[in-house]
């Protein structure tokens, strides 16, 4: 009997509290997500026991109804007519449960997203710094020329404007308007403000102030402060949001920008800034003080930590005490070699792994991944290798901790921040020996530790390959080759030339009815050891996962398109025999938005087994944090009598691995 979508729809809506408990619905290629103003309203019970409805549960804020492929999308359009309600994407339905998270963590989550679309010019400035400062140290003639100063000028312009940046960048994350944002960080720099670096030198009696309805304003400049400017930009699209609602919309239009910037200008050069920065100046104290405290011992514990706040991805708020530190007086950023240290020492546990690993998917990705990190950006070591081994993490961390002591005993200071590792030493020139000697401590701990505490037995593939020749299974020398053999392609051959070797290599079959054939290369599992509560549990069906050696998804069985998902990451078949198929790439990866995903079909496609429906980049999956494990579920297995495994272990494209049985 077919499911009734809009009792389905009517049921859900019926037990979530009344419209006014919603906030925003979406969903993907499984779920119905939902967020509500009190869960509290909702009846988790009857939602559970409504049939359709697979699991219920909460995660980051959003209510999350397992559906299941081809049908959520029916019921959610149902739900819209009995709710009322337009249709959210996901991304809304992100920003509005984000919304209801903890202010400490939506603050920090909103300082990284100011941070991070900005961080590139800073990087830029605080490079071209370093090479100018580096050519004028080696050529005395080239510091007084007037290339050095047209150089010097365009190095440092990031720097002198960065509140402006800063407003503009905030801006569009609160939601307002970039210009009047602009104009806000503008403000708070104009010249006829006393600069902000040279307060420090001037008598109390120096500085002019304004009176004005009885209070007293400095004329002081916010030169290199970051928290007075966000919250001033964010006091102003609060500002704006209320006027544009309230204002009439014939003068909307001149009322509007012009409340906003006046009102939100004398608030910050009179209250805002005043307060917060001082408030940022205790920040950066305490900041200052734990790398100074008990000899090292308080950098030591920050150098440890760090890689934590990256797996968080909370580490964009060191961004804030290193622009402070360089606004302050002497002007030097002595947070840097910390963190310069606990990436280096990840680097290195990444490549000890590369290194000793006789996996060729793990060299692939790990030796890559390391010299990343070298040049700062540890993304791809801590998610694709180390935090996924948890042995190399630990390790790094150590190294991490040596390396920061080092750093604040030696007290060295950088001159610009967004840049670490390698290219670091373009910015702590007058301590190149002492930060030299704090990576190579950080990369010999590590890399020394890593080699001796990993085993290649630690990863999962590893246990089942050794499982197999205790077993006796045939071909594994043979198999062992073929990686290697695998491995030296990859290293030479670009991706898009081993997907089309893969589809050109695979065996002409006569696709027998009931029947699944691997649709990806690589390393079935059982479908409990799928690293996702909801696939692994059973709730949308029998089968089982794959961990891809390949980017490329072809179909499984004879059938047609009956879902896509708009981020390309899911696919919902008919089968020939009935079958309803799921083929999800990755765990979470709807967070990815389709980046790294191509499909090669639309819905209603027919399509022949073996014809190629999508391909995925596993390095980004894996830089982004995210599993690659792809589940390859039948949603209807309850219609058969069995569902067999045929196969586990490695797999190539088109073997036979799920048989259904009537």
């Amino acid at each position: 009997m077919a499911m009734d979508y809009g009792k389905c729809a009517r049921e859900i809506f019926e037990n979530l509290g009344g419209r006014e408990n919603l906030v925003s619905a979406a969903h993907c290629a499984t779920r119905l997500r939902l967020v509500t103003v009190d869960n509290g309203k909702i009846d988790m019970k009857k939602l559970e026991n409504i049939e359709g409805i697979k699991g219920v549960f909460s995660n980051n804020g959003q209510l999350q109804l397992i559906i299941g492929t081809g049908t959520v999308n029916k019921v959610y359009d149902e739900f819209l007519k009995v709710s009322g309600m337009t249709a959210a994407t996901k991304e809304d339905v992100k920003a509005a449960a984000a919304a209801k998270q903890p202010i400490p963590k939506h603050m920090v989550k909103a300082m990284g997203d100011v941070f991070v679309p900005i961080l590139p010019a800073i990087v830029a400035s605080g490079l071209m710094m370093g090479l100018v400062e580096a050519l004028g140290k080696a050529l005395p003639a080239f510091a007084g020329s007037d290339w050095y100063g047209i150089l010097d000028l365009l190095a440092n312009t990031a720097f002198v404007f960065l509140p402006v940046l800063i407003a503009v960048s905030a801006a569009r994350v609160f939601g307002g308007n970039i210009f009047l944002g602009g104009v806000i960080g503008m403000i708070m720099i104009h010249p006829n403000l006393i600069n902000a670096w040279s307060v420090g030198s001037l008598d109390p009696s120096q500085i002019p102030v304004w009176h004005l309805l009885g209070f007293s304003i400095r004329q002081v400049g916010y030169q290199g402060h970051v928290i007075p400017v966000i919250i001033a930009v964010w006091i102003m699209c609060q500002l704006e949001r209320w006027l544009h609602k309230h204002v009439p919309e014939m003068i909307d239009l001149f009322v509007t920008p012009l409340c906003t910037v006046m009102i939100t200008a004398f608030l910050t050069l009179g209250l805002i800034g005043p307060v917060f920065s001082t408030a940022e100046n205790y920040i950066l104290s305490f900041a200052q003080w734990i790398i100074t405290v008990g000899h090292g011992i308080g950098a030591m514990i920050m150098g440890a930590l760090y890689p934590f706040t990256v797996v968080c991805g909370i580490h964009h708020m060191y961004n804030v005490i290193e622009a402070g530190m360089l606004s302050a007086a002497g002007g030097l950023n002595t947070w840097m070699p910390i963190a310069s240290a606990a990436n280096f020492a990840q680097g290195a546990a990444c490549l000890a792994v590369g290194l000793k690993s006789k996996n060729h998917r793990t060299k692939a990705v790990a030796i890559p991944s390391s010299l990343s990190a070298a040049l700062g950006i540890t993304e791809p070591a801590i998610f694709g290798v180390n935090l996924r081994l948890m042995k190399p993490l630990l390790c790094g961390m150590e190294g991490g901790a040596c390396g920061a002591v080092l750093g604040a005993i030696f007290r060295i200071g950088a001159t610009s921040y967004g840049v670490t590792g390698l290219p670091g030493f373009l910015i702590t020139l007058d301590y190149t020996v002492q930060y030299a000697m704090v990576l190579v401590v950080s990369f010999i701990v590590s890399f020394v530790l890593t080699w001796a505490l990993w085993r290649e037995d630690g990863e999962d593939e590893g246990k089942t390959e050794k499982k197999a020749r205790s077993q006796g299974e045939p071909g594994t020398a043979e198999k062992d080759e073929d990686q290697k053999t695998d491995g030296q392609e990859r290293d030479h051959q670009g991706e898009n030339l081993i997907i089309d070797q893969l589809l050109a290599a695979m065996p002409q079959i006569d696709p027998e009815a009931n029947t699944l054939y691997a649709p990806v290369k690589g390393n079935v599992i059982s479908r409990d050891a799928i690293p996702d509560e909801t696939f692994a549990s059973g709730m949308l069906g029998d089968g089982v996962g794959i961990e891809p050696e390949a980017g490329v998804v072809v179909a499984p069985c004879d059938g047609e398109i009956a879902s896509l998902t708009d981020t390309r990451h899911a696919i919902g078949m008919v089968g020939a025999g009935g079958l309803e198929l799921l083929i999800h790439v990755g765990v979470d990866t709807v967070n990815m938005k389709g980046d790294g995903f191509e499909l090669f079909v639309k819905m209603g496609d027919k399509v022949k087994t073996g014809q190629k429906l999508l391909t995925f980049d596993i390095e980004k999956i894996k830089a982004g944090g995210y599993s690659t494990t792809t589940a390859v579920l039948v949603a209807n297995t309850y219609q058969f009598s069995a569902c067999r495994v045929e196969k586990t272990g490695k797999s190539e494209l088109l073997d036979k691995i799920v048989v259904l049985e009537k």
